[in-house]
């Protein structure tokens, strides 16, 4: 495919007016991401009937979904002392999903567990059909069917399948930008206020709306008659914030302080520090002898995902995917805590995939479907190898 440019002021797709002619159009995509998601899933289940464990309980009932399938049962208040300073609290994580969890689990027969892994399955299929959307938009219909099924194939796409927040988020974050690329501003801020209900870095999909909506105010030269003219823009503007607000507000009346949720934040040993911990981290591996391939690895993965995303800017991605993604990367990178799930928190960054899906879109249909496939595989052998690990993801 040839001539893949941005075009923004064009529709995303002709004569799509109803939701069956929507998902009709949007089904290879889907289809794309349905079946890289069940290569995954199969993978995981011989590699864990080998390992002996249990490919259920790791998507369901480790880690962090454990945390949230309490919160969705009992309600939050649970903490626990590590000693040393470290008290995990259940006030860490963000409602939405937990929420979402107790009311399936009080109109169905499932547990708060399998609740959490049907949202996340319906969740990642919103989230490829807005991926899908976003990537038909910017450069084209192969662009976005590529970007949904290479979304699917990341090294970490596991996650997508586990009861955790990852796909809820993504779905409502590429929702949310999609509305503002193609002007929707109600719904793009209803979008960031439910993704900043889901996680902290919900705050990347309100930086998206605000930064849109200030440089297409002064690039029309509105500011005067904006309450006037833009009303709408300025309610998406007004609603963008308010998930992710509520509960910081609410974490930190309940906790008797203003800056509350940081402090719960501390107690799990998170926080930010512009990156020196990761820096720190990254450096010790590789002046040891026995972490230095570790290193190099970690490095060569930080500089990938900066490479990506100077490629996306170079190629003129719209200025909210750019704003998104960007904000996306500094919180993942400037972050201390845990650095093994740094992959994972950059997995809602779903713009800097889309230079490597116009790459893939550029080949023939049967190099591309080789390519995916072979990407695809290596992804769910290390996504099995992954979560059969200590660690959590």
């Amino acid at each position: 495919m040839t001539g893949l440019t941005p075009a923004l002021s064009a529709p995303a797709g002709p004569g799509v007016r109803t939701v069956t002619d929507a998902v009709r159009r949007a089904a290879p995509a889907l289809l794309a991401f349905a079946c890289v998601r069940l290569l995954s899933l199969v993978v995981l289940a011989v590699w864990s009937r080998a390992a002996g464990s249990s490919p259920h309980q790791l998507l369901s009932a480790r880690w962090d979904s454990l945390w949230y399938a309490r919160v969705a049962e009992h309600g939050y208040g649970y903490t626990l002392d590590l000693g040393g300073g470290r008290v995990h609290s259940d006030l860490a994580f963000f409602p939405l999903l937990p929420w979402l969890e107790r009311s399936l689990a009080a109109c169905s027969p499932l547990s708060a567990a399998d609740a959490g892994l049907l949202v996340s399955a319906l969740s990642s299929l919103f989230a490829a059909w807005a991926l899908f959307l976003v990537g038909e938009r910017v450069y084209g219909r192969r662009a976005g069917i590529a970007l949904a099924a290479l979304w699917a194939a990341l090294p970490v796409s596991v996650v997508q399948s586990m009861a955790y927040s990852e796909s809820l988020f993504t779905a409502l974050a590429a929702w949310g930008v999609y509305a503002v690329l193609s002007g929707r501003w109600v719904w793009a801020g209803c979008c960031a206020l439910l993704a900043g209900a889901t996680r902290p870095v919900g705050a990347a999909v309100v930086a998206a709306v605000w930064v849109a909506a200030a440089v297409a105010l002064a690039s029309g030269g509105r500011w005067r008659t904006a309450w006037r003219a833009e009303r709408r823009m300025l309610l998406g503007v007004a609603l963008a914030p308010l998930g992710w607000l509520a509960y910081v507000v609410w974490v930190g009346a309940r906790e008797g302080e203003a800056l509350g949720y940081l402090r719960v934040q501390g107690g799990w040993g998170n926080g930010f520090d512009g990156g020196l911990a990761f820096a720190s981290f990254v450096g010790g591996r590789l002046a040891s002898p026995g972490g230095a391939l570790a290193g190099a690895g970690l490095l060569a993965g930080v500089v990938l995902v900066l490479w990506l995303y100077a490629r996306g800017v170079r190629q003129g991605q719209p200025l909210p995917l750019l704003v998104y993604a960007g904000v996306v990367l500094l919180l993942a990178l400037t972050a201390k805590g845990y650095f093994g799930s740094k992959p994972r928190l950059m997995l809602p960054a779903f713009p800097l995939v889309l230079p490597l899906a116009v790459a893939l879109a550029r080949l023939r249909t049967r190099w591309a479907a080789a390519v995916l496939g072979a990407v695809a595989l290596a992804s769910a052998l290390y996504g099995a190898f992954w979560l059969n690990g200590t660690g959590p993801p």
